[in-house]
């Protein structure tokens, strides 16, 4: 056994280059114990989103700027290696405003669909990802369908709320969303032709040299929002499913059945209960509350994969308190059976204001006075996962006798070991990891993160 690296990353020193530490025999019972002979679920990949305005904040910076900043983030072995890209179809709380591909009232035969308006932001924006991961997985989920095809006949679902400093939004009383309910209009003509919607944006795409790989038929299916939103029943996804299914197929697209946002798998059970709608569903996508969720769905489920799809989204203060947190996030969604783990928004400027009007983090953010930028707190946390742990690596049971459970392991392809640990507290902590017959002994510095690679 040799210990190839070890990275650290404090608030004040991010990724730093952890001392040496040789094996030795074991001498007292280990922290922790690495059950190389368990592997668990395989790693698909990890990554973030494209929203337009994280193009539009790229916009601030010079084109030498922008790719310094995908070279990071996407080009392989370079920093966070990211794999996997999540993408609206259509608007989405980080758009510049409403939009959908087809916004004439009654064209259920899409005379009129359109992507014209991607041009300008997400398009060029997968593309420079793509420059640098020719290989990204592209995968995409509605917010909304066009606005003619809600039974509210509006992009919302909900009220601004005052109290959130909220955009208004054009809403009416009486056009509310109500969650259980299905706002969309479950008439075949309807589910057709946004099934044809669909399959018209996967062309249109692959029109432009993007793949898209997969689809959800919905994001956060039980939240009406005041941005982009509709709800579904479990009965009315199904519905959509039978319609959505040979359509993709068609194409050689994957359906995942998403995003869930509620503690509750038997949201999705309730959809895998209509034979038809089931023989469709590739995957589970899951997100935000969606997490108390995640065990029961990966025992219940095993055939599944569990993707998660938009981490938690902060503030806009991009503090170490936030990254702390998201490493937990991370931690647990692993842990409980995930494949796949998303940050959300890659790019925003200072504050991470939304079109509808509050602030979230980012992975970079944009000074757009000054035309720099910065990286976050959060990226260093998601970079000591991602950029070890290689797609198709599988995650492997760290056990621990002693109270330490703070830990993610890893077997990658080339049969490396990846460990990562957090250390939350405020003095430095003293760990010792046993693999195989021999042990590591890290003191790790205090309210840090660190990762490990191992090679048999």
């Amino acid at each position: 056994m040799r210990l190839a690296s070890w990275t650290v990353t404090t608030e004040t020193a991010p990724w730093r280059a952890g001392p040496a530490v040789e094996p030795s025999s074991v001498t007292a019972m280990p922290d922790v114990f690495l059950q190389l002979d368990t592997e668990l679920q395989e790693i698909t990949g990890f990554g973030t989103a494209f929203n337009e305005m994280g193009w539009t904040s790229l916009a601030h910076l010079s084109e030498e700027q922008r790719a310094e900043i995908l070279h990071e983030l996407y080009a392989p072995g370079v920093g966070g290696s990211f794999t996997l890209g999540r993408m609206p179809v259509g608007a989405n709380d980080f758009s510049r405003d409403w939009y959908s591909y087809d916004e004439v009232p009654g064209d259920l035969e899409l005379e009129h669909f359109s992507i014209a308006n991607d041009h300008e932001t997400l398009i060029p924006f997968i593309r420079a990802a793509k420059e640098h991961q020719p290989e990204l997985a592209v995968w995409a989920s509605p917010w909304s369908p066009p606005s003619w095809m809600k039974t509210n006949g509006h992009y919302a679902a909900a009220r601004p709320a005052i109290a959130f400093s909220q955009v208004e939004n054009g809403l009416e009383e009486h056009q509310v969303g109500v969650e259980g309910t299905d706002m969309f209009i479950l008439e075949e003509a309807y589910l057709a032709a946004y099934a044809a919607y669909f399959g018209k944006f996967v062309d249109a795409y692959a029109e432009q040299g993007i793949a898209i790989g997969m689809v959800m038929p919905q994001n956060e299916f039980n939240s009406p929002q005041v941005f982009p939103s509709c709800t579904w029943t479990p009965e009315g996804l199904a519905a959509f499913l039978r319609h959505l299914g040979p359509e993709m197929a068609s194409r050689g697209v994957e359906v995942f059945l998403g995003t869930l946002e509620r503690a509750n798998g038997a949201l999705v059970d309730g959809v895998l209960a209509d034979a038809e709608a089931a023989a469709v569903v590739r995957g589970v996508g899951v997100q935000w509350h969606g997490k108390g969720a995640v065990r029961l769905l990966h025992r219940d489920h095993p055939e599944l994969p569990i993707w998660q799809t938009e981490q938690e989204c902060g503030d806009g203060r991009n503090d170490w308190r936030f990254a702390r947190y998201s490493w937990a996030l991370m931690r647990d969604f692993l842990l409980d059976g995930a494949s796949a783990y998303h940050y959300w928004n890659l790019s925003l400027e200072q504050g991470g204001v939304s079109r509808w009007g509050w602030s979230q983090n980012s992975l970079v953010v944009v000074d757009a006075e000054a035309g720099t930028y910065e990286f976050t707190h959060e990226y260093q946390v998601l970079k000591h996962v991602s950029h070890f742990v290689k797609p198709g690596a599988h995650l492997i049971q760290a056990l621990s006798y002693t109270g330490f459970e703070n830990q993610l392991a890893f077997r990658n392809p080339d049969g490396s070991i990846v460990v990562v640990m957090q250390n939350d507290l405020a003095v430095e902590q003293p760990v010792s990891i046993l693999v195989g017959e021999q042990v590591l002994t890290p003191v790790l510095p205090a309210d840090s993160l660190s990762t490990f690679v191992i090679e048999l």
